[in-house]
């Protein structure tokens, strides 16, 4: 009778033991798809031309450019930066950024360098597209296994794509596409508010090269924001995103306002008083009319500041109208 219980018992065990086993590798295996389906893994972004290809979420990220790091805060994603570039292009953080801006490691004040990134442990940068050069270039950054996001909007479809992207790598979808929205929101307000008037013609003053002013060209982003907020960038005409050009040909385009941008040094009052003093710009009458307007140059970046650059111009051109 013994035995027989005993074989009893042994038989229950068994069944127990391989019903638990399929029960097992039947949640792992939907808990695996589960997770598959909810990351997207891999993914492919082609990145203006440059083909990413991403295996799993990255974790360490560097930014590279003010706008680059407030758009990663706005996105709930501070925590996965470990460290940031090119503040000397930065007036400062927005308020609602400060605090998680300035708890962030500065890799390097300028430019980042190739050596600073991949000795930093890094696995993704996203970086405005002007950094890149002589060493500093995706192939070699792919090559030391850092994947590159090149932030290079030159249209506001452009800069909301870049942010849809960025959701979708680090699985915030939801708060890209309400950031989007919130923003969207703002810039119609803008164009609601300046419907019918007139294009001023507008300057870009960004820097002094000595034999003339580097300005906002054709291809960049600024040149759509102005056309937003109601104006038309003189230079639009030249090929170059940023590119130099001459007092004369400034006289020549003869602006209704000029556009300051404010970063590093020397700052916007010393602008405005170098143009002041300029025996050649002083002779343009928006200048003797002190028709100018200060814009953060991070504002002109793609990135977070879309709708603040829009408002700022808009305000400066028709202040009659807000």
């Amino acid at each position: 009778m013994k035995k027989k219980v005993k074989k009893y018992l042994a038989f229950i065990l068994v069944l127990c033991m391989a019903f638990t086993m399929l029960t097992a590798c039947g949640s792992t295996t939907d808990s695996s798809d589960d997770v598959a389906s909810a990351e997207g893994y891999p993914m492919t972004f082609d990145n203006y031309g440059h083909e990413l290809t991403l295996e799993a979420m990255p974790e360490k990220v560097i930014t590279a450019g003010p706008n680059c790091t407030e758009l990663f805060i706005a996105l709930g994603l501070a925590d996965k930066i470990i460290g940031n570039s090119c503040d000397n292009h930065a007036q400062a953080p927005l308020d609602e950024y400060k605090e998680a801006y300035e708890a962030i490691p500065e890799l390097t004040f300028g430019y980042p360098t190739l050596e600073a990134v991949v000795s930093s442990g890094a696995d993704f940068i996203y970086a405005i597209d002007w950094v890149f050069d002589g060493d500093f270039t995706t192939e070699a950054l792919e090559e030391n296994g850092v994947n590159v996001y090149v932030n290079s909007a030159s249209s506001v479809e452009e800069v909301f794509q870049e942010i849809r992207d960025i959701g979708k790598i680090f699985g915030v979808e939801e708060n890209a596409e309400a950031f989007i929205a919130s923003q969207q929101e703002r810039i119609d307000a803008v164009t609601a508010a300046i419907d019918g008037v007139d294009p001023l013609k507008v300057f870009c003053y960004d820097c002094d090269t000595g034999s003339g002013i580097y300005t906002a060209g054709g291809p960049n982003l600024e040149t759509i924001l102005i056309e937003i907020a109601g104006g038309d960038n003189v230079a639009k005409d030249l090929e170059k995103a940023w590119v130099g050009i001459s007092l004369e040909e400034i006289l020549e385009k003869n602006p209704d306002v000029i556009v300051i941008h404010d970063y590093d040094e020397p700052k916007a009052d010393a602008k405005i008083a170098a143009i002041k003093s300029d025996p050649i710009l002083s002779q343009l009458q928006c200048v003797k009319d002190e028709k100018f307007i200060i814009l953060p140059l991070e504002d002109a970046f793609p990135g977070s500041r879309t709708a603040d650059a829009i408002e700022i111009l808009a305000k400066g051109m028709f202040p009659d109208r807000f």
